[in-house]
């Protein structure tokens, strides 16, 4: 390679996948490449893939054309969760140079030698695979994502020992192990020094917080010491939970952001469904019940607290009576927002082998009831916090001439475009809807000029 080595990124999927994208970037600034956008010229194009969804498979093949669009002679290497399920098939993909699996993805850099020296890949031929058996990633890589977004995502924790039947990350990501505290704190502290106001914990299990390497299954620490710990880092702003399972939602945890310095009251809860039944049938480890429980643990001392759901539609068995189950105890419980995921069979997994298979219309259908009843409860949500006082903290991105931020409860706001506001936090006051459903507001307690220039914007 002469000249300046360039080096884009293109990251499918989760949270998690994003910390990891940034941890893998920071190893190619080492090697002195220099990070673009994807749609620029690059020597190098690195996508993190996900198998989570079926859609998510697809679009693989989309992003490499994208890649070799903007420049024909770059090396394309596919990472992640579906590069260890099913390395063969994207190596198979037309324009692939490179799969590496979940124990190689955070040695990229050792493989580009090896991926030079080949000799160019002739019409037809496969990319080169490195992939282990998934019991062989028994060891931690922490991570965390910095520059990407006004936000850091921190990697706390990695893989799961549950076995839902639908899933596949087990497979893809293999045990449940976590970063030792020690090495989350001095993290936080990182991104706190590099001026980022909120971090956002993630992982594939995080209420599993604490099982150490190599299968060992005691946990050094608690996801509640976890959090105590973290609220004590010096010039942290904001903490926020990402996805944790109701059954590792401990009352202790929810009392303890209620008071908390940092964290946010902002929970997203993996539901699933709302019938017992087809909880039973996908393994989860919780009944409604519990999940009724922690709903109102959190509302009754956060009454505030955004509470966000994700659910599947269609998996097998999921009758009318039961997917209206469902529908009626999303409808009566006091959340915020969904997540709708539409059912998609996962080789390896026990559903894909299950009967009353639900046809992909009625799929279809109930997942477009399901997202406009998501509408609805996330507006009746905005709508009680009209009239209250919050803290938001403006994003990065100029959207139409507009910037938008979310507040610590995780109403997302609008105000005219001033670069001055990006990644800041103000005190502020809910004030009305606007018609695209995001909240505008008053500045509470600003410099009179920002608050000055920012009326008279509005008032255009």
């Amino acid at each position: 390679m002469n000249g300046t080595k360039k080096v884009a990124f293109y990251t499918l999927g989760c949270k998690l996948n994003f910390s990891e994208t940034s941890t893998i970037a920071r190893g190619f600034s080492e090697e002195g490449f220099e990070r673009v956008e994807f749609n620029e010229k690059a020597q190098i194009y690195v996508i993190n893939t996900c198998s989570v969804t079926e859609n998510a498979d697809k679009r693989f093949k989309s992003i490499v054309k994208q890649a070799q669009k903007a420049n024909p002679d770059a090396f394309v290497i596919a990472v992640g969760c579906y590069a260890q399920l099913k390395p063969q098939e994207l190596a198979d993909v037309d324009g692939v140079d490179l799969v590496l699996g979940a124990t190689e993805k955070f040695k990229v850099t050792s493989y580009l030698n090896e991926l030079l020296d080949a000799e160019p890949k002739s019409p037809g031929q496969s990319g080169i695979i490195h992939s282990c058996e998934i019991e062989e990633a028994d060891f931690y890589v922490g991570s965390y994502s910095i520059g990407d977004r006004t936000r850091a995502f921190l990697k706390v924790q990695d893989g799961c020992d549950y076995k839902c039947t639908y899933c596949t990350i087990p497979l893809a990501r293999g045990i449940s192990r976590s970063d030792t505290l020690q090495n989350v704190l001095q993290n936080a502290a990182e991104i706190s020094e590099k001026g980022i106001k909120e971090i956002v914990l993630t992982g594939v299990n995080i209420g599993d917080y604490g099982k150490g390497e190599f299968g060992n299954k005691k946990h050094e620490h608690t996801f509640f010491e976890l959090c105590e710990a973290l609220d004590e880092v010096p010039g942290i702003e904001r903490l926020r939970i990402s996805s944790i399972e109701p059954n590792l939602l401990k009352n202790e945890t929810i009392d303890f952001v209620a008071q908390s310095r940092t964290f946010v009251p902002h929970f997203h809860i993996p539901l699933q469904s709302g019938s017992n039944d087809l909880l039973k049938l996908m393994r989860r480890r919780y009944l409604k019940e519990l999940y009724i429980d922690r709903v109102h643990r959190i509302k009754s001392i956060m009454p505030h607290a955004c509470i966000g759901v994700d659910v599947i539609v269609g998996f097998p068995g999921e009758t009318e009576e039961r997917f209206l189950e469902t529908y009626h105890f999303l409808n009566e419980l006091d959340i915020s927002y969904l997540h709708v995921f539409t059912y998609s069979e996962r080789d390896n997994t026990v559903a894909a082998e299950m009967e009353q298979v639900v046809p992909m219309k009625v799929r279809q259908k109930r997942s477009k009831m399901l997202r406009g009843l998501s509408a609805k409860k996330r507006r009746a949500f905005y709508e009680s916090q009209l009239g209250t006082n919050r803290t938001v903290l403006f994003e990065g991105e100029n959207k139409e001439g507009y910037i938008h931020g979310f507040t610590e409860n995780y109403v997302k706001v609008k105000a005219p475009w001033n670069p001055e506001l990006v990644n800041t936090l103000h005190e502020i006051m809910l004030e009305s809807i606007d018609e695209d459903g995001l909240v505008r507001f008053q500045f509470r307690n600003e410099q009179a000029a920002i608050s000055d220039s920012l009326e008279r914007l509005f008032e255009q």
